[in-house]
């Protein structure tokens, strides 16, 4: 094994972190005995020499060596090597991705198109592996064989010959998955797969089996579902409860029903009766109908870069220099930096690994050896939470149904209904997590599936009950059905109101969170004990500020606290908490302690702590007056950040349009975009006192920076009074960005009513029309993009209604 692989010059290549030396080590431990060594060997593969997808010059020298390895029968874990090879050679280049492309990025995208013809070229192998001996290459190779090879009619009719002699349940559902990615990746083909999955989903198979052709009939071919598809995938579901067959294979199903032995499944090409049984790679590898295959073929292959010459590539032929970095040419979002509360991901935090709990949750892979890589960390908490389920793909098989539901809101609503009755816990805890993933793409009546997930909390299982409340804390007004359930838990669960960590400020917990978002007051007993803690949670702040009056009881401790502030090196952590409190309460009492950390502010993120004071005592308004002096002073200073936030606060505070124009106008011509930002906002809220600016934030309005733009736009319209010019720039950005919706929303609801049969009431109304949020974006999303969608829709409704002018927020 493995001949040639010393002859190849690793070191003059390179992967994601540095020379490509250790890369015959690598190979030559997914060839171990050892376990351990097979998964830090993989882990290695992963990530450094496939990091992230990327390919390398030295990934494409491991490519034969890779081979090898799964074609020997000697080798363990065989099927985690073919599903690197196949998301090595896996990648899709079109020709919108080719025209994205600059010159540092060439190489790199020859890279993947040489990957994916090595990879290709030596796909014909998976043809054999499809009946191996070894499980866990029987449940790889089906996926490979489906995005790897160039002749779909092929692969498909394989995958249909193999589907009535499978034992595995698990690798029966690889099978069916496969045919789902043969059809997306092969349109023309769509029809024949959903045909065959309408059938395997109307008989008498297994319930794992019916359930997996409709998640992929929903993935290819939606139309073709059924109509009553809710109370059949429900109906599945509690039969898998009431009968779980980890690996049921053609046996168990045989025994239902009175299916015959081969399960009803019809096979692929027809056979006459006598003709020799199945034989693995007969169908892709010589076969009599492999010409005529291949003529069907044509007209069905995807839209890859695929190099006429698909020889393997010889390893001791690589060109050793390094790919570029990512090929794909990703356009940066433009968020608004502008924002009070940060807007963070939430994941649910991890759970700790159950030994006992892994062994249990062996499967068809075979025994897993926890190791400290990032592959076994990544194994550990699905094995533990897998453990003891008669059907631990079930979860897997739901959420490919949803993703090919889409829009159907409603049909997914009732499915995760049902499945948020299940008298299983694990069942209910994978529909609580995708009932959020649902609310957070999907405009939708969510009530009832809300208060579903509300009585989650009171579960006894810990896991499900902190998936409800990290559910719940994104929803913000929407967990409105779940505040009962929500103030019972944080009753029930004191030691639950502050999380802390091993490094980092401690934080609210997620319960805590939900009903103070919700404006509830039952929340201020929590915040009122994270005041008194020796650390103040990083976000208690913005809690106060979403309770707003409630939250009043209040003030006293965050005025105490911010007393005792340190005025070091470590204030601004120790005192941003407790200013954007006051803030929230605009608590003009609190003047003289927010005046002493601006006065006091270190050199160490003083300017942040800086802008965190102005912003109080801006709140305060009149109640601040004895800040006049202090601001006044701070506004003779031109030319800074700290002269326009100051000039904001004073104009808050005193309305001395006078005394602030001046250094608005000048923040207005600075060289950094977020200060003129800054004091064109400013600028807007002094109204018609701002009108000798007009005619300069006319000319932002076509500025390359799309934010600026936005806040000049509605800047000219506060201080001229003239909305023609700003609406027809703001209408501009919302078709450019969906990022500057809510605030163009903002302006809009504000001038309204819009007139009848206007652009602007075309594209609120088309808003309203959606079902897609206007924030959802694939692998990925945002703590308050629920919110932040939910706000477009008032504003949205609002402008149309013409209900009144003035603030939004």
């Amino acid at each position: 094994m493995f001949s040639g692989i010393d002859e190849v010059d690793w070191a003059s290549m390179e992967h994601a972190y540095g020379p490509a030396d250790d890369v015959p080590q690598l190979l030559r431990g997914l060839a171990s005995d050892d376990p351990a060594e097979r998964e830090a060997a993989l882990d290695g593969m992963y990530g450094a020499v496939h990091h992230q997808g990327d390919v390398y010059a030295c990934t494409l020298a491991c490519i034969p060596f890779l081979f090898e390895l799964v074609v020997d029968p000697g080798v363990q874990d065989r099927g985690s090597v073919v599903e690197l090879l196949t998301s090595i050679g896996g990648f899709d280049l079109d020709e919108d991705d080719e025209a994205e492309f600059d010159e540092d990025e060439i190489e790199g995208a020859a890279n993947y198109a040489m990957a994916a013809a090595a990879v290709t070229a030596g796909a014909g192998v998976f043809f054999e592996l499809i009946a191996d001996e070894d499980p866990g290459v029987r449940l790889a190779a089906p996926l490979a064989l489906a995005t790897l090879h160039r002749h779909p009619v092929r692969v498909l009719a394989l995958l249909r010959e193999r589907l009535p002699v499978e034992p595995e349940e698990e690798v029966r559902l690889a099978l069916v998955e496969a045919a789902g990615r043969v059809a997306l990746r092969h349109r023309p083909l769509a029809g024949r797969v959903a045909e065959w999955l309408n059938r395997l989903a109307g008989r008498a198979h297994s319930p794992g089996l019916r359930l997996a052709a409709l998640a992929q009939l929903a993935r290819c071919s939606p139309d073709g579902l059924p109509g009553d598809v809710v109370p059949v995938v429900s109906g599945l579901l509690r039969e898998m409860r009431s009968a779980p067959e980890e690996c049921a294979g053609p046996e168990g199903d045989a025994a239902r029903e009175g299916a015959p032995a081969r399960d009803g499944i019809e096979p692929g090409p027809e056979r006459a009766p006598g003709a020799e049984p199945f034989v693995p790679g007969s169908v892709g590898a010589g076969s009599e109908d492999a010409e005529s295959e291949d003529a069907e073929s044509e007209d069905v292959r995807p839209v890859d870069v695929q190099p006429a010459d698909t020889q393997p590539i010889d390893p001791g032929q690589v060109d050793a220099q390094p790919a570029a970095a990512e090929p794909v040419n990703v356009q940066p979002v433009t968020t608004e930096p502008l924002t009070a509360e940060p807007v963070t991901a939430q994941p649910v935090p991890p759970e700790p690994v159950d030994a006992e709990a892994v062994t249990a949750a062996e499967t068809c892979r075979g025994e897993h050896v926890v190791t400290p890589t990032l592959v076994g960390q990544l194994w550990s908490p699905a094995a533990q939470e897998d453990a003891g389920r008669g059907a631990p793909w079930a979860a897997d098989l739901l959420r490919t149904l949803h993703v090919g539901l889409d829009d159907r809101v409603g049909d997914r609503t009732a499915l995760l209904a049902d499945q948020l009755r299940s008298p299983d816990r694990r069942q209910r805890i994978d529909a609580v997590r995708m009932s959020g993933g649902l609310i957070r793409a999907w405009r939708g009546p969510y009530e009832e599936l809300v208060a579903l997930v509300g009585e989650q909390l009171s579960d006894p299982e810990p896991r499900l009950a902190e998936a409800a409340s990290h559910v719940l804390e994104e929803l913000f007004g929407l967990a409105a059905p779940a505040a009962d359930a929500l103030a019972a838990r944080l009753a029930a669960d004191p030691g639950g109101w502050v999380k802390t960590w091993a490094s980092g400020p401690p934080g609210l917990g997620s319960t805590v969170k939900a009903l103070a978002r919700l404006g509830d007051a039952r929340a201020v007993p929590a915040l009122a004990a994270a005041l008194e803690l020796p650390q103040v949670a990083h976000d208690v702040g913005f809690a106060v500020g979403h309770l707003g009056a409630a939250a009043r009881p209040l003030a006293g401790a965050l005025r105490r606290r911010l007393a005792e502030v340190a005025l070091d090196e470590g204030a601004y952590d120790r005192a941003s908490p407790l200013l954007a409190g006051l803030t929230g309460l605009r608590a003009g009492e609190a003047a003289p302690e927010v005046l002493r950390v601006l006065r006091g502010a270190p050199e160490y993120r003083g300017e942040w702590l800086r802008t965190a004071a102005l912003r109080a005592l801006g709140s305060f308004g009149p109640a601040a007056r004895e800040a006049v002096t202090e601001l006044r002073a701070l506004v003779r200073r031109p030319g800074t950040a700290s002269a326009t936030e100051a000039a904001e606060a004073l104009w808050a505070v005193s309305g001395d349009a006078e005394a602030v124009l001046p250094a608005l106008i000048e923040g207005l011509g600075s060289d950094q975009v977020h200060d003129r930002r800054a004091a064109a906002v400013a600028l807007g809220a002094l109204g018609p006192r701002a009108a000798v600016v007009a005619p300069r934030l006319r000319g932002l309005l076509a500025h390359e920076e799309l934010w600026l733009r936005v806040d000049a736009a509605i800047a000219l319209w506060e201080v001229s009074g003239r909305p023609e010019e700003t609406t027809e720039a703001l209408l501009t950005a919302w078709e450019r960005s969906r990022h500057v919706r809510v605030r163009v929303a903002e302006c809009l609801a504000r001038m309204g009513p819009v007139p009848q049969g206007s652009a602007a009431a075309h594209v609120l109304r088309s808003e309203l029309a959606s079902v897609r949020r206007h924030n959802a974006m694939d692998g990925g999303y945002g703590s308050h993009d629920i919110h932040e969608d939910e706000k477009l829709l008032a504003l949205c409704r609002q402008a149309l209604r013409g209900t009144g002018k003035g603030t939004t927020t």
